[in-house]
């Protein structure tokens, strides 16, 4: 449990966190990051790639969750209805909180829990602060000019990451 913004391992997007490396990791939860991660924002139909992904990655065995800053939003339960997936909503990332809620719901442990997300200063630092393993991958898509910002600022960040899958 540490203050850091540097993620455990790097993906260039949620679709290469194969199953086999989950297990490899001893990872049995994985806890994933809505917008940008699972769908690009205002969507509300996952890809059919994300739908296999995460299809392929429950049979596996690994279970799998949404966890989202999102507030009240039906696109939320339409993603996660679509994705055949729990959530929590207003996780309030970066702070450990609905990290705890996941695991007190789920009933797993932190050592065998993952969270994968496209943002360091939310979910990288939420993982890296509960104590459990990170996982960062590039944006499905960027529109907003802050979110371009940000992510230039999370740069030196992601490069630092020393597992780059």
């Amino acid at each position: 449990m540490s203050f850091s913004l540097i993620p455990d391992y790097s993906f260039p997007d949620i679709c290469k966190v194969t199953p086999e490396f989950l297990k490899e990791k001893g990872i049995r939860l994985l806890l994933l990051d809505l917008d940008n991660t699972m769908a690009p924002y205002g969507t509300v139909i996952p890809t059919r790639e994300i739908a296999e992904w995460a299809e392929t990655v429950r049979q596996s065995g690994i279970e799998t969750f949404i966890l989202t800053n999102n507030n009240g939003s039906e696109r939320v339960e339409a993603l996660s209805k679509a994705l055949d997936m729990g959530y929590i909503m207003g996780a309030k990332k970066p702070f450990v909180s609905g990290i705890n809620r996941a695991l007190d719901k789920l009933g797993f442990r932190h050592e065998e829990t993952a969270l994968a997300g496209d943002q360091i200063f939310t979910d990288v630092l939420a993982a890296n602060c509960a104590g459990i393993t990170s996982i960062i991958v590039r944006p499905i898509k960027i529109v907003n000019p802050l979110l371009n910002v940000r992510y230039w600022l999370e740069a030196p960040f992601r490069a630092l990451c020393p597992n780059k899958m």
